[in-house]
C-alpha cells in the first residue's frame, strides 16, 4: 500500500539524515551506510520484503533487497569498467613523469611572467584523465619549484590550480561522481562530456582570477609546510627525480595527445554519427568508437605503447603500473553502486516521485534543485561522489516525468556536478590535501579554498543553466 505523500516526504527527509548522522557524526564507510539506510528506509515506505510475483510468475514489485541488487547492477553496469580503465590511464600518465612535462611545456610557451596560467593550464588539462587529490599531489613539486623560483608562497601558484582541478573532477567523465550521476539519470555520458568541459574552459580563467584576488592578502605558512618548502629543492634537484635512471619524462606534446585522443573520439560519436543515415556504416563505426569505454581503451593501448613500451618498460612493470590504480577504484565503484540502490530504493518506495509532485508544486526549477541538493549533501557529508549520485537518485522520477531530450538530461547531471564542487571545507578530504600542501591553517582555508570551491561551483552552475535555457528542448 501506498503511503501518503507527506508520509513518504518525511521518510525520505529522515533517511537522508540518518545517511548523513552515519556518514559525520559515526564515521561509517559510506558504502555501508548507504545498503544500511536503503533497507531501512525500503522498511519504512513499506516496500515488502521479498519479490511480489504475479500467478504468471512475473516479478509485479521488487523486495527491498532485489531492489538494492538492481540498483547496484545497473548503475556499475558501465559505471565500474569506466572508472577502473579512467583509473588505469590516469595512473600511466601520473608515473611516467608527464604531469612535469605538460606544466613545464605551458610554462615555456607563455613566458615566465605567465607561470601561474600556464600551471593552471595544465593542471586543466591533467585533471581530466588523474583523480583530484593524486593529480593535486603530482603538480606539487612543480608548484615548490616555480614558487621557489619566484620568492612567492606556494598558495600563489597552488590555490588556482586546485580549484580548477576539482572543478574538472566533480563534472568531466571519467571521473567516478559524475559518471554514476549520469548512469542512474540515463544521460549520454559523451553530452556530459561536452558540456562539462565547455563550461571548465571559463572556470579555469575564473580560478586564475579569483585565487589571484584572495591572494592579495598575505596568509601565514604553517610549520610543517614551512620546513618542507624551504628543504625543497635540497634533496631534489629535479621535478623528473622520481624517474629511474637514464628515464625521461614523455614529451608534451605526447601527453596532451593522449588526453585528449577518448574526448577526440567520444566527440565523434556523439556530435559527427547522428550526421550518417541510422544504421549505415559511418554511423554504426562512429558510434562504436565514441563509445567512451572504447575509447578509453584506444587511449589506454596508446599509452602503454607510447609512455610504456617505447620507453623501456617491461611488460610486468606495464601491468604492476595498472594494477596499482585499481584498489583506489574498487572503493570508488562501490560506493557509486550503493548510491545507485538508495535512487533504486527512492523510486520503488514512491519517495521519489513524490518528490517529483513537491518541486512541481513549489515550482522550483529541476536544474536548481538538482544543484542545490547536491550542493546540501556535499557540505553535510563531504563526499563528492556520495552527493551526485544521492541527488540523482532522489530527482530521477522527476527527470522522467519532465520527459527530457538527451542533452537536457546530461545538463541537469552537469548541474548536480558543479553542486557538488562548492562549500569543500573540514568534511572533505580534498580540503585537507589542499592547505597541508600550500601550509594554510584550517581558519586561512576556510577563508580561501571554501571560498575560491563555492564561487566555481556557483559560476558553473549558471553557466550550465544557460546552456540548458538557450538550447530547445526537442
Amino acid at each position: 500500500m501506498t503511503l501518503p505523500l507527506p508520509a513518504l516526504i518525511a521518510i525520505g527527509i529522515a533517511g537522508l539524515a540518518l545517511l548523513l548522522l552515519l556518514i559525520i557524526r559515526f564515521k561509517m564507510q559510506a558504502f555501508y551506510a548507504l545498503i544500511l539506510v536503503s533497507i531501512v528506509v525500503g522498511l519504512a515506505a513499506g516496500l515488502p520484503m521479498t519479490n511480489i510475483t504475479a500467478d504468471d510468475g512475473t516479478v509485479e514489485r521488487l523486495g527491498i533487497i532485489q531492489a538494492i541488487i538492481a540498483g547496484v547492477g545497473g548503475t556499475l553496469g558501465s559505471v565500474a569498467v569506466l572508472v577502473a580503465l579512467g583509473s588505469m590511464l590516469g595512473k600511466i600518465i601520473e608515473l611516467s613523469g608527464g604531469a612535469e612535462s605538460l606544466a613545464g611545456k605551458f610554462t615555456k610557451w607563455l613566458g615566465p611572467k605567465r607561470v601561474g596560467i600556464a600551471l593552471v593550464i595544465a593542471a586543466a588539462i591533467l585533471a581530466i584523465p588523474v583523480f583530484f587529490d593524486a593529480g593535486f599531489i603530482i603538480l606539487v613539486p612543480i608548484i615548490f619549484a616555480f614558487s621557489k623560483v619566484a620568492g612567492l608562497n606556494p598558495i600563489k601558484f597552488g590555490l588556482p590550480v586546485a580549484g580548477i582541478m576539482l572543478a574538472v573532477h566533480v563534472a568531466v567523465p571519467p571521473h567516478p561522481g559524475i559518471v554514476g550521476g549520469a548512469t542512474i539519470l540515463g544521460a549520454d555520458i559523451g553530452w556530459v562530456t561536452i558540456f562539462a568541459l565547455l563550461v571548465s574552459i571559463p572556470l579555469a580563467a575564473l580560478s586564475f582570477w579569483v585565487g589571484k584576488l584572495i591572494n592579495r592578502r598575505e596568509f601565514a605558512m604553517i610549520e610543517a609546510t614551512k620546513e618542507m618548502f624551504e628543504s625543497f629543492g635540497n634533496d631534489q634537484p629535479s621535478v623528473n627525480a622520481g624517474l629511474r635512471d637514464g628515464e625521461k619524462a614523455p614529451s608534451a606534446f605526447t601527453v596532451l595527445g593522449l588526453i585528449l585522443l577518448p574526448l577526440v573520439l567520444i566527440m565523434l560519436g556523439t556530435a559527427v554519427a547522428p550526421a550518417f543515415e541510422a544504421g549505415s556504416f559511418w554511423n554504426s563505426f562512429l558510434s562504436m568508437i565514441g563509445q567512451p569505454i572504447f575509447a578509453l581503451m584506444v587511449a589506454i593501448a596508446a599509452a602503454m605503447f607510447f609512455l610504456g613500451v617505447r620507453r623501456g618498460w617491461s611488460a610486468a612493470k606495464l601491468g604492476e603500473v595498472m594494477e596499482s590504480a585499481l584498489p583506489a577504484a574498487a572503493v570508488i565503484i562501490l560506493v557509486t553502486g550503493a548510491g545507485g540502490a538508495f535512487g533504486k530504493i527512492l523510486t520503488e518506495t514512491g519517495i521519489g516521485g513524490a518528490v517529483a509532485e513537491v518541486l512541481a508544486g513549489s515550482g522550483m526549477p529541476l536544474l536548481l534543485a538538482a544543484f542545490l541538493i547536491s550542493l546540501i549533501m556535499r557540505a553535510a557529508q563531504g563526499s563528492a561522489t556520495v552527493a551526485i549520485t544521492t541527488t540523482a537518485g532522489l530527482l530521477l522520477p522527476s527527470v522522467a516525468v519532465l520527459g527530457l531530450d538527451t542533452i537536457h538530461v546530461a545538463l541537469v547531471a552537469v548541474a548536480i556536478g558543479y553542486g557538488a564542487l562548492g562549500l569543500s571545507h573540514v568534511n572533505d578530504s580534498g580540503f585537507w590535501v589542499v592547505t597541508r600542501y600550500l601550509g594554510l591553517s584550517v581558519k586561512d582555508g576556510l577563508r580561501t579554498w571554501t571560498p575560491l570551491t563555492t564561487v566555481l561551483g556557483v559560476t558553473g552552475f549558471l553557466l550550465t543553466w544557460i546552456l540548458y535555457a538557450a538550447i530547445p528542448i526537442g
